[in-house]
């Protein structure tokens, strides 16, 4: 394999930032550019889309791999750059969708805000670069779900923590920080845990708020275990998580930069179609066992729809909301909706765009009443000279000060049995659940209803989640601080489920997300327990040397259940940007839409490679899970073409 030196990287950062959009010959803007065909055709270059295409065009020098993408080769101002003048803003609209759902009637008719990348790179571009993977049992779960899926064990493809974490350790270069950054924070870390060849980077911070110990400070008081890592499959604790940063430049790494702009020159079996959309996939005569299909491409610029044949296989990698509108379009999809939008049945695959779920949860809050002895915090960016100071700082090589942080590096995980003595009580209501098909069905979409192998692929996930919040090592629980007085208790493993239809007026935009958020009880009795215990903080030594006074939800609402559920309901952000699951990895009789190898169900030369695969959410923020899913699709498919 390859390995990107440091210096070539930070070259194309360089080109990235500051040069031309059209970065080298590979990149096309229209049709006349492209060969006849291509022997693998990749729609959508985000996080896992540029991973495959890297891998495929190096294993691969004599085929050629086509991909195509909506947005620009770009710098894209990710969610905590400059020049915003107060930490933790909004990306540049320009390079992102910012999608709002439907309203949730359970909390309060609140709709969700999900942003999801508009450019080469996708979500890895502009998001807060945490950089976390989820506990084994996770992906242990995953792999329990494919039992049945004919591809998973005639193959040996194992989705579980042993046959995924190779490929966490390989996506990953991890460089530990100067001797000074460490022993300034107490920073700790494994390198066990990385396998360090590959051009995508992380890294611990070199700054943290003045008041970044005092929330690690009162967890340490409230009895959580700190871990030296957690990378390795044991989630559980408080944990230091590195971000996705490169060492040299001290700015984010992300796969338009490591997965395209590092590797792309020098091979010229690669080429990425940009400003354009996959419309559908097209199967002629409607034959769905002669594939692969063709590949409808829209031009952004209004030009005429036109079609790019393949050799190999065609590979969706749009997305959460991106891949299943690809299929819907194609006739790939529930078949009740795709008549009532006139779109002709190519395949009845009740799966794509169900089982939509997200992270989710409130915050605690609280107010201090004695002089805050902390410098610098995020506040101190409405002075003009710190905050002129900080873009600054940014834009020195290696950048410097606050921008350097990102989101955060620094969270707790609790499993459910060390949050609340009444566990038992929740996961009974999940197993009763899982155990009664009407019951199952009363908290799901009405079009769950109109197919039986939805419902059992629920009550399948039903059965793993009960198992993974009986585990005491287990995470249902996350909590990340970097500063400030506001902390969310973050739902790890949701039960409520979504949908993601195509958008009946404007089928080319993003479909409609109907969230759904707490339609399923147990998530509110959840949400309950989590905000009981993450207020016991406001109790600790650390917050009442400072005079903390909690204002959300406050003693009274606390000591009352339906003021609390009242607070719950108007105070829980329903998207923490971690979306999932709309084209799930499930055998078929599970409402599955891809097989074990991320083939679609029923159909010939047709993979989806993203986070819609996931069949259910993993404790973690995605990007490093998407990385690592990219990894191994690659791998899948190289094995495969070898064989």
């Amino acid at each position: 394999m390859k390995t990107a030196s440091s210096l070539s990287c930070l070259f194309a950062v360089l080109r990235l930032t500051f040069a031309n959009p059209q970065v080298t010959d590979n990149v096309k803007r229209q049709d006349s550019e492209l060969l006849d065909s291509y022997d693998f055709v990749i729609a959508g270059a985000g996080t896992s889309g540029l991973t495959v295409a890297d891998r495929l065009t190096e294993a691969f020098p004599d085929k050629t791999v086509l991909v195509v993408e909506y947005g620009e080769v770009e710098y894209a101002r990710g969610i905590f750059d400059p020049p915003m003048t107060i930490w933790g803003g909004s990306s540049n609209a320009a390079s992102g969708w910012l999608l709002n759902s439907t309203p949730s009637p359970e909390l309060n008719n609140a709709t969700a805000l999900v942003m999801v990348g508009k450019v080469v790179g996708g979500s890895s571009a502009i998001n807060g670069q945490f950089f976390d993977r989820g506990s084994r049992f996770d992906y242990d779960a995953w792999d329990r779900l494919q039992e049945g899926s004919p591809e998973s064990r005639k193959k040996g493809i194992d989705w579980s923590w042993d046959g995924i974490y190779p490929f966490f350790r390989k996506s990953v270069t991890f460089t530990p920080p100067s001797e000074a950054v460490a022993r300034k924070y107490n920073y700790t870390w494994n390198t066990s845990a990385f396998e360090n060849v590959t051009p995508i980077h992380a890294s611990l911070p070199p700054f943290l708020w003045g008041d970044h110990f005092v929330g690690r400070d009162a967890w340490k008081e409230m009895g959580i275990w700190r871990a030296d890592e957690c990378a390795n499959g044991d989630k559980e604790g408080l944990c230091w998580i590195p971000i996705s940063q490169h060492p040299i430049t001290a700015k984010r790494s992300y796969s338009g930069i490591g997965h395209y702009a590092d590797v792309v020159a020098d091979r010229p079996n690669y080429h990425l179609l940009v400003k354009h959309q996959v419309a559908r996939v097209v199967y002629p005569k409607r034959n769905t066992k002669s594939g692969p299909p063709l590949v409808e491409v829209r031009p952004l610029d209004g030009g005429p729809l036109f079609n790019i044949s393949v050799k190999n296989e065609v590979i969706l990698s749009s997305g959460v909301f991106g891949t299943p509108a690809i299929l819907q379009r194609s006739g790939i999809g529930p078949a009740a909706f795709l008549k009532s939008l006139d779109i002709p049945v190519i395949l009845d695959l009740p799966g794509v765009g169900s089982n939509l779920h997200d992270h989710s949860g409130p915050r605690i809050s609280w107010n201090y009443t004695k002089p805050i002895p902390f410098y610098p915090l995020p506040s101190d960016m409405l002075n003009a000279t710190f905050a002129a100071e900080a873009a600054a700082g940014f834009n020195q090589t290696p950048a410097q000060g606050p921008y350097t942080l990102a989101m955060s590096n620094s969270a707790i995980w609790v499993s459910l049995p060390n949050i609340t003595i009444d566990y038992p009580t929740i996961i009974d209501a999940i197993r009763a659940q899982a155990a009664s098909p009407n019951t199952t069905a009363l908290h799901l979409p009405p079009a769950y209803n109109a197919d039986p192998t939805l419902i059992a692929g629920y009550r399948a996930q039903l059965t793993q989640l009960a198992q993974l919040y009986a585990n005491p090592h287990s995470p249902s629980l996350e909590s990340a601080w970097a500063t400030g007085t506001s902390p969310a208790a973050v739902l790890l493993h949701p039960l409520s489920r979504g949908t993601a239809r195509l958008n009946t007026t404007h089928p080319f935009e993003p479909p409609v997300l109907d969230y759904r958020s707490a339609s399923n009880p147990v998530d509110m009795a959840l949400h309950l327990a989590h905000t009981r215990y993450l207020r016991r903080m406001t109790r600790t030594d650390t917050l009442q040397k400072l005079g903390a006074v909690e204002v959300g939800p406050g003693e009274e609402a606390a000591a009352d259940e339906g003021l609390l559920r009242a607070y719950v309901r108007q105070s829980t952000v329903q998207s923490y940007m971690h979306p999932c699951c709309t084209a799930a990895m499930l055998p078929r009789g599970l409402g599955g839409v891809v097989g074990a190898d991320l083939s679609v169900h029923g159909v010939a030369g047709l993979r989806v490679v993203d986070m819609s695969v996931l069949p259910m959410l993993p404790a973690a923020h995605l990007s490093a899970t998407a990385y690592a899913v990219g990894e191994k699709a690659a791998d899948i498919i190289i094995k495969w073409k070898d064989e």
